[in-house]
């Protein structure tokens, strides 16, 4: 009896031992798992505000760029980055919220507003990386995070080109210096779905020094589908009868380049083209029939923009971008008057600084835009130039 109860003791406390030792696995597995998904997994963002006001024009008046545009004190958004890179895969997840944000985002029709890029990556190789999702637009010199730019309100060239774009990306490093990318995309600022059936390519070149850097992208694609007869009809009964205009194909190349010249002094260039080959426009005679005229006249614009940057100090420096912007058979409509073979032009000129004070950047700017047609609004008369001051404030974690 006292060997049964031995054993039997025994048997119970090598039991316990076993079921023990599974939870301390368990545990340390658990623990080992969480660990490695922590590992470079990072948290970063930025809040940005501002106050604005205009000079010799009507106070409600904003050159038609993005972001910034409205009187007195304003908001601009707060913006959380959320990313995890591993040694073969890894995700980014941009997030918005604020009038900034829901200006670049204009089409997340689905995504109630707040995502700026969400996708996730693999590392074929060293020098090879597959992206799935929604990215910010590898064209333009300016991002739509205020943290990536000098100044603080935006460019015509930025906010007429893309802001994002959602589809398969392959990156490529060719050596140390260059690279390579090509995309094939969503048209352009359609993050969440495709609603036209047309996709859009994307295409870039990129050279990467100590002193600088040059990027050659491209883009090429129909940005609104195939426009059926009938739906033409029900949009232009939603418009009130305007007739519906359909663009063929869209092409852009963009050059954006930027060097030091020194320790303290930095020159950034961008130059754009972006054209369309052409439209279709419908028109609705009655309730049932509608003709299509096809138009191979190209339109769009074109533009180029300096950025001179000095560093008096670790904490102050002083950027001055030039941009010269012009469109041509009426272009997208940007500039808002033109002559009567549709073309317009404007000179914008923004004087900022950069006062650093930690995590905290302090971008007092006057902007000066002078248009080759009276667009101004001044006092019940229109003008060719307006002015606008801002003092900004953006804080970056």
């Amino acid at each position: 009896m006292r060997k049964l109860c031995t054993l039997t003791l025994a048997m119970f406390l090598s039991t316990i031992m076993a079921v023990y030792a599974q939870e301390e696995a368990a545990v340390e597995t658990t623990e080992a798992v969480a660990e490695e998904s922590a590992e470079g997994l990072t948290i970063s963002g930025s809040v940005d505000t501002y106050v604005r006001g205009v000079i010799g024009a009507d106070r409600d008046w904003a050159p038609n760029t993005a972001f910034a545009n409205k009187n007195g004190f304003g908001l601009g958004m707060v913006n959380l980055v959320i990313a995890k890179e591993g040694k073969k895969a890894g995700f980014v997840a941009d997030l918005v919220y604020g009038p900034r944000g829901v200006d670049a985002v204009f089409n997340s029709v689905g995504s109630p507003n707040i995502v700026n890029q969400m996708y996730a990556y693999y590392k074929v190789s060293d020098d090879f990386k597959l992206s799935l999702g929604n990215f910010n637009t590898f064209l333009g010199y300016e991002v739509i995070s205020p943290v990536g730019n000098f100044n603080y309100t935006t460019s015509y060239m930025f906010s007429w080109g893309p802001f994002s774009h959602t589809g398969l990306r392959a990156d490529y490093a060719i050596s140390d210096k260059f690279s390579a990318m090509v995309a094939v995309m969503n048209p352009t600022d359609w993050t969440d779905f495709n609603p036209t059936n047309s996709y859009t390519l994307g295409a870039q070149l990129g050279y990467r020094s100590d002193a600088g850097s040059a990027f050659l992208n491209f883009t090429y694609g129909d940005q609104d589908g195939t426009v059926k007869p009938e739906k033409a009809m029900v949009k232009a009964a939603i418009l009130g009868g305007e007739d519906v205009i359909s663009g063929k194909s869209q092409f852009q190349a963009d050059l954006t380049t930027g060097w030091n010249l020194g320790d303290a002094f930095f020159l950034g260039l961008n130059a754009t083209y972006n054209t369309f080959g052409g439209s279709t426009t419908y028109t609705t005679l009655d309730s049932v029939n509608v003709t299509e005229v096809e138009s191979d006249e190209t339109f769009g614009f074109y533009g180029v923009a300096l950025y001179p940057q000095y560093s008096f100090s670790d904490n102050f420096a002083l950027g001055l971008r030039g941009e010269y912007f012009s469109e041509y058979k009426g272009g997208f409509g940007v500039l808002g008057g033109y002559d009567a073979d549709g073309a317009a032009n404007v000179l914008a000129l923004t004087l900022s600084g950069n006062i650093k004070a930690g995590n905290l950047t302090i971008i007092p700017e006057v902007r000066l835009d002078s248009f080759s047609e009276k667009v101004v609004p001044n006092d019940d008369k229109m003008s060719n130039t307006g002015v606008t001051a801002l003092l900004a404030a953006v804080y970056a974690f």
